[in-house]
């Protein structure tokens, strides 16, 4: 068994290497979460990067793709822009695109979404009463993928797209 060839290796150790490989993994964790943090202060969003989990955004990304995203205060939100928000209630944040604004004289914004690939807009999906969106709803808006290349004749490549 996996589990027990790992146990028979870790008895096998001397203090000395158990500590350096005990080391080594604390190493690894922090650089990651340095690394993620970081991201989090440069691009200004909670969650720098996020991987779309429905086909509701197709053609235009796929299940799996990933969006870097960036949620800079002083940018206005934009019809057809694609913003990634979350929902009271709901964990999972929704990657879709801003379909219409409603700007006050005070300049507070409110926005409608809707999936490329839906139907209808998101005011299904928002909380019960909610008509529009905030920018306090947002995490992020999308500044650039990665996905695979899905043409057959091109198979295997990936493309990368940062706008700036």
């Amino acid at each position: 068994m996996l589990s027990l060839d790992f146990l028979d290796d870790v008895r096998r150790m001397n203090r000395r290497q158990l500590y350096y490989q005990v080391l080594n993994f604390g190493m690894i964790v922090s650089s990651a979460l340095m690394i993620w943090k970081g991201l989090m202060v440069i691009t200004g969003s909670e969650s720098p990067i996020v991987v779309v989990l429905s086909g509701s955004m197709e053609p235009a990304f796929h299940r799996g793709d990933l969006l870097f995203l960036t949620n800079r205060v002083e940018d206005p939100i934009r019809v057809g822009e694609i913003v990634v928000f979350r929902i009271e209630g709901r964990e999972i944040p929704i990657v879709h695109r801003v379909l219409k604004i409603h700007e006050k004289q005070n300049g507070h914004i409110k926005f409608l979404t809707k999936g490329d690939n839906n139907a209808v807009d998101d005011r299904g999906l928002y909380k019960q009463g909610q008509h529009w969106l905030e920018k306090k709803d947002v995490v992020g808006r999308a500044r650039g993928f990665y996905q695979e290349n899905r043409s057959v004749e091109d198979r295997n490549y990936l493309f990368l797209i940062l706008e700036l």
